[in-house]
């Protein structure tokens, strides 16, 4: 299907073309939508809602809806509720439970329809707000990238035009592409849709490939940016209007190995054309694989993707690693770990002349600047890797401007003067409340409780043993690599990599290493498991500890000077008694106790 114009509701569009890119009215392709129009698969078109969610297979998929999902606890209730008019459709407000009012959070109307092919399609959203108030206003297009963003001001009138990109995708935990010839957009503000235009156009296409900080990640609904999951690739459109579209095909857990044998660089391949571009961003999952070190397979693979799109006559560039919030516990250091990785990237584009957007130096020195805990807030909640909505936006205009340096001509004239644009974190960030009627219900993602399941919980635990658990508990960065930074610990040991990712967050204290040795398997002591612990803790949350007094003198005594600080911070938080024995060791259970309570 080349074209065709939805109309909603009852509204009449006039005959007029703004300089906004109005939609035409009166073509002979129109179509007629209501609120009843309901998504019903391949060849149709309609609203997304809950019960075709349901209905539908290939609506579960994110990659293949408008990349919104209902909160887990709402999965089996009904909350989009449409409303047709002489301004088109809209939702009805919602029967908004109170942590929805507190926190501002929307249900977004979403649309979809099959033009029965793939390729590039220009789009013509009209929207409208009738009201007396003005109106926030977000729109997202294909699988949630976002499209604009402002405030509809009252009786206003606004008509967005934007490019997307529509092409088969292998979607997250499954094996094959799935052929997808749909578009779809979300609205998420009080207003009305009125009218949506769809056509086929022959553009430039970016191709996006890389990991879980780029791809195109589905937001839970009912939506509020900050505690929204987001890669900069879905937020790139924004900056890059009407000249070329975006094809994002980054995914969770992908390296540059991996990229490729999954599948997903085929489908880039197979879609790739003279005059278009890759862009290239990995490291986040090949640092935790021996074989794909910075200078090793991860290079390798870097000139191999380089060589194989110039030979398609499109262009390659290359984008550092975006960096994590990451700090070491032992000295409140920030902690680099894709330092070598982006000295790769960059000394490899300088060899093969491909232009390097340095990404990881512009977001680490963000993050600096920041702190660890201001940061927080460009970070999805308690995740010290992944971009919420307002981090991807700003990742986005960081690659959006060094686009507009190395490849002006992906721009329009009119775009070089548009003033910077901001997103920026409003108020407490934090995640949705799930409502006392819904307690009872069971996230059917859940892979179990953090650290309740634990063997043999009176055994005593070892340092090996422990290790796994902070890890986990503190959302660290697991890796397979070891470095054989202790002579007791071989490279083949299943604990290995857990030894590594300690000793790299500098949860490990030197004193209980001072010969050189790890002792796996020595039995941990509580001043070892308090001091590991806090270091931990303090590389993801600020800790004052507690005052020395008289009523804990005397545990602060008996405890070695390196752990005192551990023990007072223990207290603090309340995961330690004053009458405990520093010196003693400690069981499984308790351990799992202790950290369970420092979990982030």
């Amino acid at each position: 299907m080349k074209k065709i114009k939805f109309v909603f509701g009852s509204y009449q569009p006039e005959n007029k073309a703004g300089a906004e890119g109005a939609v035409r009215a009166g073509t002979e392709s129109a179509v007629r939508v209501g609120a009843e129009a309901r998504y019903a698969g391949e060849g149709s078109f309609g609203f997304v809602d809950e019960r075709a969610r349901r209905e539908q297979e290939f609506l579960q998929l994110p990659e293949l809806n408008s990349g919104f999902e209902p909160i887990w606890w709402y999965q089996d209730e009904e909350l989009t509720f449409i409303q047709e008019g002489k301004e088109g459709c809209a939702l009805f407000p919602a029967p908004a439970e109170p942590e929805w009012r507190a926190s501002g959070r929307k249900i977004p109307l979403q649309f979809k329809a099959d033009m029965r092919e793939a390729g590039s399609f220009c789009l013509s959203v009209e929207i409208c707000n009738p009201g007396t108030e003005p109106v926030p206003v977000i729109l997202f297009a294909g699988r949630r990238h976002l499209v604009w963003k402002g405030t509809l001001f009252a009786g206003e009138r606004r008509y967005i035009r934007t490019l997307i990109h529509v092409c088969a995708i292998v979607p997250r935990g499954k094996t094959q592409a799935y052929e997808d010839t749909s578009v779809d957009i979300a609205l998420v503000g009080d207003v009305w849709l009125s009218s949506l235009e769809a056509e086929a156009v022959q553009c430039p296409v970016v191709y996006i490939a890389g990991d879980s900080t780029v791809t195109d990640q589905s937001a839970e609904y009912p939506y509020a940016p900050g505690t929204s999951y987001s890669g900069w690739g879905q937020m790139l459109s924004f900056f890059l209007p009407g000249c070329v579209s975006v094809s994002n095909h980054a995914h969770s857990g992908l390296t540059t190995e991996s990229f490729r044998q999954e599948g997903h660089y085929r489908i880039v391949e197979e879609n790739l054309k003279a005059g278009d571009y890759v862009l290239i961003q990995f490291a986040h999952n090949d640092q935790k694989l021996p074989h794909l070190l910075a200078e090793g397979g991860y290079r390798d693979n870097l000139i191999r993707y380089i060589e194989e799109i110039r030979a398609k006559g499109a262009f390659p560039v290359l984008i550092t690693p975006i960096a994590r919030n990451s700090w070491k516990g032992d000295d409140d250091s920030y902690n680099d770990f894709l330092e070598k990785y982006a000295d790769t990237v960059l000394a490899t584009g300088e060899a093969l002349q491909v232009p390097v957007i340095d990404l990881h130096k512009e977001s680490m020195a963000f993050i600096l600047e920041k702190g660890l805990e201001q940061a927080k807030a460009w970070f999805y909640p308690a995740d010290y890797t992944h971009s919420n909505d307002f981090g991807a936006f700003r990742a986005a205009r960081v690659i959006a401007a060094g686009l507009g340096e190395i490849c002006p001509e992906l721009f329009a004239p009119d775009e070089k003067e548009k003033p910077e644009e901001c997103w920026q974190p409003e108020g407490c960030l934090v995640l949705p409340v799930c409502p006392e009627r819904m307690k009872n219900k069971k996230n059917p993602l859940d892979e179990g409780e953090l650290l309740t399941q634990i063997e043999r919980p009176d055994d005593l635990i070892t340092r090996a043993e422990v290790l796994p658990m902070l890890i986990q508990a503190l959302k660290f960065f697991p890796t397979n690599v070891y470095n054989d930074m202790y002579r007791d610990v071989i490279g083949h040991e299943w604990y290995a990599g857990a030894v590594e990712c300690a000793w790299q967050n500098g949860i490990i204290p030197r004193e209980m290493t001072e010969d050189g040795c790890y002792h796996p398997d020595s039995e941990l002591l509580l001043e070892e498991l308090l001091t590991m612990a806090m270091n931990g803790f303090r590389g993801r949350k600020k800790v004052e500890p507690a005052q020395k007094n008289a009523q804990n003198a005397a545990l602060v005594e008996q405890t070695e000077k390196w752990a005192q600080k551990a023990v007072l911070e223990g207290l603090a938080l309340g995961i330690l008694s004053e009458k405990e024995e520093p010196a003693r060791r400690v069981k499984r259970g308790e351990a799992a106790d202790m950290i369970r309570a420092l979990a982030v």
